[in-house]
């Protein structure tokens, strides 16, 4: 259990970006799904099952991302010259 604690301390910013974005989404699907299909249960449904699916996938695109940064970072990443029309500037 304190392995999960730490998990959730250390990636806190980016767990209450994943959880504002799934509250997001699913006010959006339930809208969608309502408008599509007329059925309130069936948006209901449709709304959290997709969403839900979407958050998880959110927060491990999200776990690559940093950490190809870090990669990039921890390895001195040349910097990049500025463009040729620049330089005649």
């Amino acid at each position: 259990m304190s392995h999960i604690r730490r998990a959730a301390r250390q990636n806190q910013t980016m767990l209450m970006k994943t959880g504002s974005y799934y509250l997001i989404h699913i006010c959006v699907a339930a809208l969608v799904a309502y408008a599509v299909t007329g059925n309130l249960w069936a948006s209901l449904t449709l709304s959290l099952l997709e969403p839900t699916v979407q958050a998880v996938a959110f927060f491990f695109h999200e776990k690559a991302w940093d950490r190809a940064a870090r990669r990039t970072a921890s390895h001195g990443a040349p910097a990049q010259s500025p463009s040729p029309a620049l330089q005649s500037a």
